[in-house]
């Protein structure tokens, strides 16, 4: 509360207001094609062409992936063009797909939809245009809570799985895409008006260089972060992006029991949005929590407990086939935990890179982003191999493992290394 309250009388709150609106609105369009996956399949069937669970798994996967590669590109926009520019040019990209999916509709081709995909991936990459937007007009005391309040917009995915499917089952899927660029078109317009690149006199720009990132990819701890935010960030957003998929293709006879005991008449693919934003919830709002977690036990000492409860549930749920009730207990707890690595890996990366968060923070949120789209194919490809999710699950754990067996082999050094200057617990 005490941060809130210091915000008063300093930067610019409608610059802060703007990133937090643009980033929540560009993370909802981000990762909407997952929450729509079982409506739009039925539509191509409708014309004659059968998704393959693979092919699905690309459709999914390609916003997080250009959406990873991106955020790259548009650090590179903030430091040539300013924060503002590139968030409209981005944010234009974005429209132009939300249009394009909603004009064509049923109608609509599965190689329109990658190239409608990979527009979407400028929506994931407003990660590197918000957080520096609203960051640059305040003093370095109130970073935490100013970059908290920015990037609570992930929340946008959650609101995806909440509305998506109802709208679709009242106008037809491609409504949700009009909606969504009715919504786009309106921050943009908004955004144009009430957002503000920081004046000099505030924040001194320092552009950053292909060297500069060559520099820090040389360094061998850079990718080990990489490693731990792909295992966080790329579970949690991964995970996400084929809920509904999972859900319905696993449980679609228990929701739909489910339903009728509550909803009279239910619509199945409504009903898994519900539930995949039931789950999908915790790892949204916990961010901050594992960063709590983190400041008070170290941020390796976190790590070792949220990547342990994951490993343990994925192994868990690829060993058994659980009841619906109990495996939505678990997908909560993986997403939870998920949720709060991503905020330890933060807790640890200033106090490592501290004069290089800008860069690296585009760095491993691209890893994170790769990390999401690893997922998602592999369990695409679980479901087309083995038409079970037991193997991707299965692998996920093992990956989650290795990154276990990194922290050991890292913590000591980095303990009597940086971490004695740090200045938060390691």
């Amino acid at each position: 509360m005490a941060g809130f309250k210091a915000l008063k009388g300093q930067g610019h709150a409608p610059t802060l207001f703007m990133a937090f609106l643009y980033f929540d609105m560009s993370f909802m369009v981000w990762t909407m094609l997952g929450p729509l996956a079982t409506e739009i399949g039925e539509a191509l069937a409708q014309n004659g062409f059968i998704i393959t669970a693979g092919q699905k798994a690309t459709l999914l996967s390609l916003p997080i992936l250009s959406g990873a590669l991106l955020r790259i590109v548009l650090g590179f926009g903030v430091d040539k063009l300013g924060a503002k520019m590139t968030a409209l040019l981005a944010q234009s990209v974005v429209i132009v797909a939300l249009v394009t999916a909603f004009m064509q509709g049923n109608s609509i081709s599965y190689n329109t939809l990658l190239l409608v995909a990979l527009g979407l991936g400028f929506a994931g990459a407003s990660f590197a245009v918000a957080l520096p937007q609203a960051g640059q007009w305040y003093p370095p005391k109130l970073q935490g809570v100013v970059l908290g309040i920015a990037g609570a917009g992930n929340i946008g995915v959650v609101l995806d799985f909440m509305f998506a499917p109802k709208i679709a089952e009242l106008w037809g899927w491609e409504s949700v895409f009009g909606v969504g660029a009715t919504m786009a078109i309106f921050v943009f317009i908004a955004y144009a008006f009430l957002a503000k690149n920081a004046p000099e006199t505030v924040y001194k720009a320092n552009p950053k260089k292909v060297k500069d990132y060559l520099k820090l990819l040389r360094d061998k701890d850079t990718w080990w972060f990489n490693l731990f935010y792909a295992v966080s960030f790329g579970g949690f957003v991964g995970f996400a992006g084929y809920m509904k998929v999972y859900l319905m293709n696993t449980y679609q006879a228990d929701m739909s029991a489910f339903g009728l005991d509550t909803f009279n008449e239910p619509n199945v693919k409504v009903i898994a949005g519900y539930f995949g934003a039931l789950t999908i919830f915790a790892g949204a709002v916990l961010r901050p929590v594992g960063g709590g977690i983190a400041d008070k036990l170290g941020g390796i000492k976190s790590l070792y407990i949220f990547f342990g409860i994951v490993a343990l549930l994925a192994i868990l749920n690829a060993a058994v086939k659980l009841p619906f009730a109990v495996a939505i207990l678990v997908l909560f707890l993986i997403m939870a935990n998920l949720g709060m690595a991503n905020g330890a890996v933060f807790q640890l990366v200033p106090q490592r890179f501290g004069k290089d968060i800008g860069i690296m923070t585009g760095i491993i949120g691209a890893a994170g982003g790769l990390g999401g789209t690893a997922l998602i194919k592999t369990l695409g490809w679980s479901k087309g191999a083995f038409d079970g999710y037991s193997a991707g699950f299965m692998i996920f754990a093992l990956v989650v493992l290795v990154a276990l067996s990194g922290i050991s082999l890292v913590k000591t050094r980095w303990r009597t290394t940086w971490g004695v200057q740090a200045g938060g617990r390691i």
